[in-house]
């Protein structure tokens, strides 16, 4: 199910919040869990068995962790009152993570590798392999990622276990963040998963912030949508049109990843829960470095801490430091993708991150003004959204090569100027080139509740609401992966 539908707008979430609101506190775990199955199995039910498999082997593997349930016998020496053997401790997270990562490999990348095998093959003559059909559980690279860490930060001791199976489950399948992040820990909702509080002000807050994400959604991110499609889909292009092209799709990830990230708080705001903030206006990033710090944050942080720091980070010198930073980045677009162009994204990251840390704080590129630094940034991140954008390697590097005018249009190439400056995605592109470099940030806006506030963002979601009935079924970038 999608936010920016009438089915979730119209029946499911008033219908979850009225349930949730007026039946006792004891029995709302239960059915917020209920009603997340519902939400994602709505498009494949048997998505939600694989889910629930890995909510069990997380739970378990926490209480082996934890010495709560020892199938391998005490401790002779218990560790921190800890009663489980470092051995069964060590195993548990070992199944933990092998069973999710075993998930993970198998829906989203078993295809890519067989298709890769076959590339293989073929240079050696050999018979290729008949290549299976795989359907990718939407959402899955989110909840097995934060399914893991819980059983991660049981072990290094900066979580305690749940409460019961149902108090993880819940946490694990929360409708609101579940298909696209905030990847949230356990850490962070656990005194909230045990007591939370539900105030008229949270939910109004909550409500606001729904509106703006589903706005930028509907108003924004699908009409810059229109744009890039049209842009990519074309046979050939001029220079410009390139260019334009790929700044739509930029502004479309941007409203589309940004909408959804406001929904996801809003939405757990109007249910009494705190999710960490997302997303801060990554395109005012005067470096890679800072766009990662500003895109995606829930992911960056993951990486951070579960990737980086144990490889080393940046303990063991400059060119350790520096593969770490690339082996993350790469691993981290093979994660949004299993693609060549996705690797070839996060590749480029890795290497500018690695780029930007060998030049240091005093480097002529940091005396620029920082409005250079911000468009250069722009520019370098934007040429690598065509990688991500592109259907396939091929795609982009010949969507590369009309930007950088080294092909050559055919002849009719300027026609798709007609769909590219439409009067009403002229207007777009303005409106969002404002509210991406002078616009106030979305919690900024919802911090101090006005009546004039209200009235401006009920005006909003009703305009909104007209344009989603306009417009096809468009889910959100981030739901593929």
């Amino acid at each position: 199910m999608v936010f920016s539908t009438h089915i979730f707008v119209f029946y499911f979430l008033p219908v979850v919040l009225l349930v949730y609101y007026v039946m006792p506190d004891r029995w709302r775990h239960a059915f917020l869990t209920l009603a997340s199955y519902f939400f994602y199995g709505w498009t494949n039910p048997w998505f939600v068995f694989i889910m629930m498999f890995s909510t069990i082997v997380d739970y378990v593997c926490g209480l082996m962790v934890a010495g709560k349930w020892n199938p391998m016998g005490k401790a002779d020496n218990p560790h921190d009152g800890n009663p489980a053997s470092m051995k069964q401790r060590r195993l548990a997270v070992l199944i933990s993570v092998v069973t999710n990562l075993s998930l993970l490999g198998f829906f989203k990348y078993f295809v890519f590798v067989q298709s890769n095998l076959n590339i293989i093959l073929e240079l050696f003559g050999e018979e290729t392999l008949q290549v299976m059909k795989i359907v990718l559980p939407t959402g899955i690279s989110f909840y097995t990622f934060q399914s893991m860490s819980y059983t991660i930060d049981v072990y290094r001791g900066e979580a305690e276990t749940a409460e019961s199976l149902l108090d993880f489950a819940c946490y694990v399948s929360l409708f609101p963040q579940l298909i696209a992040g905030p990847i949230v820990r356990y850490r962070d909702v656990a005194s909230q998963l045990v007591n939370r509080d539900h105030t008229a002000e949270k939910f109004t807050t909550g409500v606001m912030l729904f509106i703006i994400g589903f706005a930028k959604k509907i108003l924004l991110a699908n009409p810059m949508g229109e744009v890039a499609d049209a842009a990519f889909g074309a046979g050939s292009l001029v220079w410009y049109d390139a260019w334009i092209g790929a700044m739509g799709y930029a502004f479309q990830i941007y409203f589309d990843f940004s909408g959804y990230s406001d929904m996801a708080v809003g939405l757990g705001l109007m249910l009494g829960f705190r999710f960490p903030i997302n997303f801060d206006s990554p395109y005012r990033a005067d470096s890679i470095t800072d766009f990662w710090r500003r895109w995606h944050i829930s992911l960056s942080t993951w990486l951070k801490d579960y990737l980086y720091i144990p490889l080393g980070g940046n303990r063991r010198g400059n060119i350790r430091t520096y593969i770490n930073l690339f082996i993350v980045m790469f691993l981290g677009g093979f994660w949004h993708g299993a693609q060549w162009t996705f690797v070839i994204w996060g590749g480029i990251h890795g290497i500018m991150l690695a780029g930007e840390r060998m030049m240091g704080r005093d480097s002529i590129y940091r005396r620029l003004p920082r409005i250079m630094r911000i468009t250069i940034t722009f520019l370098i991140i934007l040429v690598t959204w065509v990688f991500f954008r592109a259907e396939s390697l091929d795609q982009a590097m010949k969507y590369l090569g009309y930007m950088f005018g080294i092909n050559r249009p055919y002849a009719g190439a300027e026609l798709i100027g007609s769909i590219i400056y439409s009067r009403d995605h002229v207007v777009m592109f303005i409106v969002c080139a404002i509210a991406v470099w002078f616009g106030r940030h979305s919690w900024k806006i919802v911090e101090k509740i006005t009546f004039a506030k209200v009235v401006v963002l009920i005006l909003l979601f009703i305009i909104a609401l007209f344009a989603m009935f306009t417009q096809s079924f468009n889910p959100f970038l981030y739901f593929q992966f």
